[in-house]
């Protein structure tokens, strides 16, 4: 993107100098051909000069009035602050500005060959001025200012969204808008009733002077029309055509765009952007556009938000309406993991220390649990519980919540290698697993729920996780979970012990850290 005061410059330039010369083209033709009887006859070098030197201040006027009017929007545009309401509102103006500018330049015009000259030359009369100021100002001045209007806009579009960093104009009061269907009549009226006006025009006078002429005049007096309208044809075939041109590319432009940043989202680059250059139905639809994609970067960080919580797995089928969070009785292995000598270590740590100290001990043994499977469903102190088999079924559980026992245990020795080498204590940690019928579902107030699980099974792999204190072993796994595993013989029977809250017996097994 060019500078903006490049931009602006170019804006001027290409809106008010190529319109008004295009201007001048019409006028000369119109007066030359269509309407000879208010033109100079012969050759006046003092008509040719007035005549240039009040084009050049005309045209130089307008481009030092547009200067000035925009020249705070170059300051606001190159400046990183966000622009306030009133240089917003300036910036929607600018093509306005232009055609304003243009249109206004060939108002003055239509006075000044059509009033100050003839009051100057001795020629003055009311119908020649009317005809003079129609031709000029009517004809030339509006093809004129609608084509600066079109090409300013064009131009302008490339500056435009520097005033609206968050692509909201239409929130701008005041700014006027200008809807396609209207830009679309305001074109069909240039093309379609001005030719029309003048043709009646050209019908009009070849018709007053047909009345009375001889016959051999009446005939070149037809023989003219003809050409005259095949000449007012072609150039309304072209003006129409360049017209609908700049039309189309004013509607074209930013719908292309648009759809070049819908094929950015369908490809997932969520970053994408589309400038609004408008504020008619077209850069409303961008406006939409650009919330919707904005919604969707936030739902995905949400998304990733979540996947901080729960596996990616888990939290693609929580969000695809396939899991049940209202309770369901299902079959899961649970694992409950402590560490030990807690409160000893906690006394005689800097508290800072503690707090990173099991926030890598956590990210150490989350990392084990997920990559087996498994949700970690809370940290309670110093204490995890995990699930295996929720909310996602998977009858390979029991293998799982082994797994990632036993990559639990590998990890804690490798962390505390790196412990043991910065000086500092190991950590010792205690892990009971359980398999059993539990209920899975969110549990909590109005305001707040997690998924938690409820049933003597969790009860039961926690109190296997105390006896991992009693029995002097890092992991136990009770009987009714070796039972289930693929491979039962890789674990070693323990005893069986009572543990509190049961009145039966529990069969527990040692996962010795070496096993496979």
């Amino acid at each position: 993107m060019s500078s903006p005061r490049a931009a602006i410059r170019g804006t001027l330039v290409g809106s008010i100098v190529p319109q008004n010369v295009l201007g001048a083209f019409v006028t000369w033709v119109y007066f030359r051909y269509v309407d000879p009887v208010t033109a100079e006859g012969g050759f006046d070098p003092v008509y040719i000069a007035f005549s240039i030197a009040a084009l050049a201040v005309l045209v130089g006027g307008g481009y030092v009035i547009g200067r000035r009017w925009t020249s705070s929007l170059a300051a606001a545009a190159s400046d990183h602050a966000v622009p306030s309401p009133l240089m917003q509102r300036r910036a929607l103006l600018v093509p306005y500005a232009m055609a304003g500018i243009t249109l206004l330049g060939w108002i003055l015009a239509g006075l000044v060959f059509g009033v100050l000259w003839p009051l100057l030359a001795g020629t003055f009369n009311w119908v020649g001025a009317l005809r003079s100021l129609f031709g000029t100002t009517f004809v030339a001045g509006s093809v004129a200012a609608i084509t600066s209007f079109l090409m300013a806009e064009r131009r302008w579009r490339r500056v435009l969204p520097r005033f609206f960093a968050e692509g909201d104009p239409s929130r701008v009061a005041g700014a006027p808008r200008l809807p396609v269907r209207a830009r679309l009549l305001l074109v069909f009226l240039m093309v379609g009733v001005l030719p029309l006006a003048v043709l009646g025009l050209v019908s009009y006078t070849r018709a007053v002077a047909l009345v009375g002429a001889p016959p051999l005049a009446a005939g070149e007096l037809v023989r003219d029309l003809l050409v005259l309208i095949a000449f007012l044809l072609a150039v309304g075939v072209t003006a129409a055509l360049v017209l609908a041109a700049l039309v189309s590319r004013s509607v074209a432009e930013p719908l292309g765009s648009l759809a070049d940043a819908m094929a950015e989202v369908e490809q997932g680059r969520l970053d994408a952007r589309c400038p609004v250059v408008s504020r008619d139905e077209i850069g409303e639809v961008t406006e939409g556009f650009n919330q919707m994609v904005q919604g969707l970067r936030e739902r995905e960080r949400v998304t990733e938000m979540f996947g901080k919580y729960v596996s990616r797995e888990i939290r693609d089928e929580i969000l695809a309406g396939r899991v049940s969070l209202e309770g369901t009785q299902a079959e899961v292995t649970v694992l409950f993991s402590d560490l030990r000598d807690f409160t000893p270590w906690v006394e005689a740590t800097d508290p800072r220390e503690v707090v990173r100290d099991l926030n890598a001990y956590f990210s150490e043994m989350e990392g084990a649990i997920r990559a087996s499977g498994g949700l970690v469903l809370q940290y309670i102190g110093d204490e995890i519980e995990a699930v295996f088999g929720a909310p996602v079924a998977d009858r390979r559980h029991p293998d799982q919540a082994v797994g990632a026992a036993r990559e639990m245990s590998r990890r804690l020795a490798a962390w505390n290698g790196e412990r043991a080498r910065a000086g500092k204590a190991p950590l010792r940690h205690g892990i009971g697993i359980h398999t059993g019928t539990v209920l899975a579902g969110s549990i909590g107030s109005r305001d707040r729920l997690s998924y938690a699980l409820v049933g003597d099974a969790v009860n039961l792999a926690s109190r296997i996780q105390s006896l991992t204190k009693e029995l002097g072993t890092e992991i136990l796994v009770s009987g009714v979970t070796q039972a289930r595993l693929a491979d039962p013989g890789a674990l070693a029977r323990v005893t069986t012990a009572r543990v509190k809250g049961r009145s039966e017996e529990v069969e527990v097994y040692r996962l010795d850290r070496g096993a496979t």
